[in-house]
């Protein structure tokens, strides 16, 4: 099967709600792997992991959220407007909050927290007990 046909089908047996998880659960997964000592390590190694992978990771993460935005932002889109702002709001943050990673500060880990809040909502997961 050509790459185009797979494609293809994916988008016809997919919701784009679960395309949206399985992409961002794909970024937020090699995130996790690459950047997981980053917070703790000292700026060399920051920098090492950065330019090893994570930098990338963090501008694909950057561009599903903006695709998400600019989604959110349409006036098509059929989710409440409170949710829609709400999303809009978190995708400026991690906007935001990336560009400082990116920057050598730490705060991968709660760019990570919330894809993973976003992925277990989009999977249809209650909000645990503690409000996470």
């Amino acid at each position: 099967m050509s790459i185009a046909a797979y494609k293809k089908t994916i988008r016809e047996s997919e919701s784009p709600r679960q395309i949206e998880r399985r992409v961002l659960s794909r970024i937020t997964a090699e995130m996790d792997e690459i950047g997981a000592e980053y917070d703790t390590a000292l700026p060399g190694r920051k920098q090492h992991i950065l330019a090893h992978g994570l930098r990338a990771t963090l501008g694909d993460n950057q561009s599903l959220w903006r695709a998400l935005r600019y989604d959110l932002a349409s006036d098509g889109n059929r989710l409440p407007v409170e949710l829609r702002a709400s999303l809009i709001s978190l995708a400026l943050w991690i906007d935001r909050q990336s560009t400082k990673v990116m920057g050598g500060e730490p705060g991968l880990a709660a760019i990570l927290e919330v894809n993973k809040r976003v992925i277990a909502g989009l999977s249809g997961q209650a909000p645990r007990p503690d409000g996470i």
